[in-house]
């Protein structure tokens, strides 16, 4: 990472994980910079005008993912509402430099909510191929004015649904914050609005204030009650829930993809056997 000049959000946003997570050879990696154009209440990245794209980034990120012998790598990335495509065309090159270096790595990305961009951006990144598309909801829809002032809770969703409808091949993936204040009939719904946008996979992990100036942490969230949202979820239909205080988006994001794979083969194959008997 830092023979490439690579940024992780393992350090720039202060993930509790980091330890367990670098001694296992586990690293998000963070594109398009270290400086973000929003400033988002809950999170720690640095906010400002960012520096010109680094050309060679693609390169380097499948370089470091090929020396490290990766099988699954995460890309996140800074919003970048000064690029005129939001910085799509970045990650579709890095999706493209990893297929050509470590075509047996699977990818994962992180991506932005791409405003006033989104459907030409979300279209070239589905084409590109990446195994999971991640984008999070962060928190229930009253508490975005707060929380996530410069996102649209609504067009997050759509971002979603337009990933399924262009290639349902596609594992989706979305996550949420508790402990923000946030009522549990809200979280419900969420719930219910990800299922409706066809979402696979729901993490949901403890909100943990970085500084004095982001927003503060209203309740701890008991790991009972996380266990019983998780319950919840999988009753919903997604195919892999992970919900507990510490879960971050990529936490375990590997062994998380796995089994969400092969849940979907027994699905299918279900699904398959069930056509067989009716014919």
């Amino acid at each position: 990472m830092r023979e490439l000049g690579l940024n992780t959000v393992c350090e720039e946003a202060a993930c509790p994980n980091i330890g367990e997570c670098w001694t296992k050879k586990h690293a998000t990696v963070m594109i398009l910079g270290d400086v973000c154009t929003r400033a988002c209440a809950f999170c720690n990245v640095k906010t400002g005008m960012p520096r010109a794209v680094d050309p060679m980034e693609p390169l380097n990120v499948a370089t470091a993912a090929a020396k490290m012998g990766l099988e699954h790598i995460v890309i996140t990335s800074v919003d970048r509402d000064d690029l005129p495509d939001g910085g799509a065309g970045h990650f579709v090159k890095v999706i493209k430099a990893l297929r050509d270096l470590t075509p047996n790595t699977t990818i994962e990305i992180l991506t932005p909510d791409f405003r006033n961009k989104m459907e030409a951006a979300v279209e070239s990144i589905v084409d590109a191929g990446p195994d999971v598309y991640n984008h999070n909801l962060e928190t229930v829809p009253r508490l975005y004015p707060t929380i996530r002032p410069g996102a649209r809770y609504y067009a997050s969703l759509r971002l979603l649904e337009q990933v399924k409808r262009h290639d349902p091949r596609i594992f989706t993936k979305s996550g949420i914050m508790l402990g923000l204040g946030e009522e549990r009939l809200e979280v419900h719904q969420v719930m219910d609005d990800m299922r409706s946008a066809q979402i696979d996979f729901l993490t949901m992990g403890q909100y943990l204030q970085p500084t004095p100036k982001h927003a503060k942490v209203i309740d701890f969230v008991t790991p009972k009650a996380f266990e019983a949202y998780g319950s919840i979820a999988r009753a919903k239909g997604f195919l892999q829930v992970a919900a507990s205080p510490l879960t971050r988006s990529s936490y375990h994001a590997g062994d998380d993809f796995r089994q969400m794979r092969a849940a979907r083969d027994e699905q299918l194959s279900k699904l398959a056997q069930k056509a067989e008997a009716q014919a």
